[in-house]
């Protein structure tokens, strides 16, 4: 973010919220254009967002407003400065759906806590698309109004170019458009006098004291319901157990009666209609970064999304014949190409380590040598302070620490992007092991959160396995 962006951002948190002292962090780039930083002071904090298209800011500030004011847990709006294509919104805090998935797994698997959290998300998405809807200015919406002909064929085609093609799999191409047309043709028929989110899925949604909080819904438009159950529910990273899924649709099915008459039948038919044309769009993208962008380490999720297609063709029940395309979707797992992309890398295994300088480096146990080792002890240590020295850096209280010093965040900006490079090289060239590692005084608090943040930062951003060790707490 630019300089004097930043400073505009702060001077409209200054007016709005009547603070002098403001503290600002930079936040890591998301998959948009957007840019964030986060605004704290003595009474309060903020998210400060730099766009510059005019039309998606709108679309996001209208539609947050509406929802707020019809109950729905979404960001409050505090200030929004249309010439200068910024606003201030809610500060939800860190834990998306996608990172609390990944730390529970880790220790549970995908445990009965998690499945609680998805019944919690799964009773809020009709309040979403009903009461949501309901008086929802559509106008604003950006950059279509609705999922119609048009987006569909967009997402069709960008699976038939980047994917197929790309991934040579051979197909008619008249008989595929014929089916396209027929499945767009019966997709549409169902009711979509709705708000679809459009991209409903594990790191737009954040938990707060356990309560599930909506994000980056700006590409919102009407739509069918099935929709965005699909997208939840077929998250290729989330990777939720198919009777949890079952057992999910049934959840929101019962939510939805409350609201709006439904014939259950029929909406699993349109359902698994929905699933294939979201998970279709998926693995465009994924032959998009892949195949043509060159960007291997997406190509490493096409395995699980063939897993995932095979079972949705198992529940696929659609009143409409399809036998070009149902054919050339079977035949996916018959392509050498994708043979090559699913075989052709060992995982990639990320261990980050904390450690204390006094207790030597860590050992490496893979045989590779080599990795990395930063050294956090010019960062300001919380263990001179009486409050923090029975805590580590995974209590709230460290984590707040360095959350308002800059210290912090300027040391691990560009660990982040230099070990970024290494991991896409690993994953290109299909290495199998690399090690970050930090170090500290003590191996209590200035590496444990650093090793922390790498570990979060690596497994939202590749498909890899991240192992976090923190050495001096473990023995």
């Amino acid at each position: 973010m630019k300089k004097q962006t930043q400073q505009q951002i702060v001077d409209l948190y200054k007016n709005r919220f009547q603070e002098v002292n403001v503290n600002v962090d930079i936040l890591p780039p998301s998959g948009s254009y957007r840019e964030y930083i986060r605004l704290t002071s003595p009474h309060f904090k903020a998210i400060g967002t730099w766009n510059e298209d005019e039309k998606e800011n709108i679309a996001f500030i209208e539609f947050s407003r509406h929802f707020r004011k019809m109950g729905i847990n979404v960001p409050e709006i505090y200030d929004y400065k249309p010439a200068e294509f910024i606003y201030l919104q809610e500060d939800l805090g860190n834990e998306t759906l996608f990172s609390y998935l990944s730390k529970v797994r880790e220790k549970e698997g995908f445990s009965e806590k998690i499945v609680k959290t998805y019944k919690k998300i799964v009773r809020e998405l009709p309040k979403i698309q009903i009461i949501g809807g309901k008086d929802l200015n559509y106008g604003v919406c950006y950059p279509r109004m609705a999922f119609d002909r048009q987006s569909m064929m967009w997402d069709l085609n960008y699976f038939k170019y980047y994917f197929l093609k790309l991934a040579k799999v051979p197909f008619s191409e008249q008989l595929l458009e014929d089916d396209f047309t027929a499945f767009t043709d019966y997709l549409l028929k169902a009711e979509s006098n709705f708000f679809l989110f459009r991209d409903f899925q594990s790191r737009n949604i954040m938990l707060v004291n356990d309560e599930p909080w909506f994000i980056d819904y700006q590409g919102g438009r009407k739509g069918a319901l099935q929709y965005d159950l699909a997208s939840l529910l077929y998250d290729a990273k989330a990777d939720i157990p198919q009777n949890v899924r079952e057992e999910l649709i049934d959840i929101y099915l019962d939510e939805l009666e409350k609201m709006h008459p439904v014939d259950r039948k029929e909406f699993r038919q349109y359902f698994y209609g929905y699933v294939l044309i979201r998970m279709m769009q998926a693995m465009g993208a994924y032959g998009f970064r892949g195949f043509y962008e060159k960007k291997e380490h997406f190509l490493k999720s096409i395995p699980f999304a063939l897993e995932n297609l095979e079972i949705v063709l198992s529940n696929l029940d659609l009143p409409v014949t399809l036998p070009e395309l149902l054919k050339t979707l079977k035949s996916l797992p018959d392509s050498e190409v994708l043979k090559k992309v699913a075989s052709k890398h060992a995982e990639l295994i990320i261990v980050v380590t904390s450690f204390s300088f006094k207790k030597g480096y860590p050992a490496d146990l893979s045989g590779n040598g080599g990795g990395f080792v930063f050294d956090c002890r010019a960062i300001k240590n919380p263990g001179k302070f009486d409050q923090y020295k029975t805590l580590t850096g995974k209590d709230q209280a460290v984590i707040q620490f360095f959350e308002k010093d800059t210290e912090m965040e300027d040391f691990l900006e560009p660990v982040f992007s230099v070990v970024d490079r290494s991991v896409e090289k690993y994953l290109e060239r299909g290495f199998t092991h690399l090690a970050v590692s930090f170090g500290c005084t003590g191996g209590q608090h200035r590496s444990v959160y650093s090793g922390e943040r790498m570990a979060a930062h690596l497994k939202n951003k590749y498909a890899v396995r991240v192992v976090i060790q923190h050495r001096e707490q473990e023995n």
